[in-house]
């Protein structure tokens, strides 16, 4: 690969993550923090890390990401789903075991609306026969 830098988009839940890659030593930026600060708790850092352990480059890539709206589960998806993306671009031959994976595709599931007349989303108001 070339010293060009190759850009992607990844989306979960309201989190959008605008991420740049480039050949390197394997850090990962997220909104101008390391990623080990950014995101504590070590499932989100696994989530970080699957692309490159399916794809076995770990350590060959640097990564600066942008990410608004969502919370840390979210912006951590939205930042897997870019990363993969990303691995694509920079070598379709990775297109396999992503796929397999299931990181390529978008998680389109998102928090259901409240409805009036009631408690929440499905939740009902308790009901009183007397």
């Amino acid at each position: 690969m070339a010293a060009t830098q190759i850009t992607a988009t990844g989306k979960r839940k309201n989190a959008i993550a605008r991420v740049r890659m480039q050949s390197g030593e394997g850090s990962i930026i997220v909104n101008g923090r390391l990623a080990d600060h950014y995101f504590p708790r070590e499932a989100w850092k696994f989530l970080l890390r699957q692309p490159f352990k399916v794809t076995e480059t770990v350590g060959q890539y640097n990564v600066v990401a942008n990410i608004k709206g969502g919370g840390l589960t979210g912006q951590a998806g939205a930042l897997r789903h870019g990363i993969s993306k990303a691995l694509l671009e920079v070598a379709p031959h990775l297109r396999g075991a992503l796929k397999k994976e299931g990181l390529l595709s978008r998680d389109a599931r998102k928090k259901e609306r409240k409805k009036f007349g009631q408690k929440g989303a499905r939740a009902k108001f308790q009901f009183s026969k007397r």
